[in-house]
């Protein structure tokens, strides 16, 4: 393999692009529960307050849930 600083760099350029792309890719997926599903979910939150189980029949990306985990656990709600 040769040492080229150029080929490098673009190597770096093009993984560091294509974890972006999975990154945002996986963020930005639809919920695919089933009713059923976001049911039994919200029931299993529910002696964790009523908001957080709310939140689970709704609609969100795993970005969003990620967000809300994060918010949740630092107390910034």
């Amino acid at each position: 393999m040769n040492n080229n600083p150029t080929a490098k760099n673009v190597l770096m350029f093009v993984i560091i692009l294509v974890v972006a792309f999975l990154a945002y890719t996986v963020l930005t997926m639809p919920d695919r529960r089933t009713t059923t599903e976001r049911v039994g979910d919200a029931i299993h939150d529910l002696p964790q307050g009523v908001d957080k189980a709310s939140r689970q029949l709704e609609d969100r990306t795993p970005g969003q849930k990620l967000g809300d985990e994060i918010k949740d656990n630092t107390g910034t709600r």
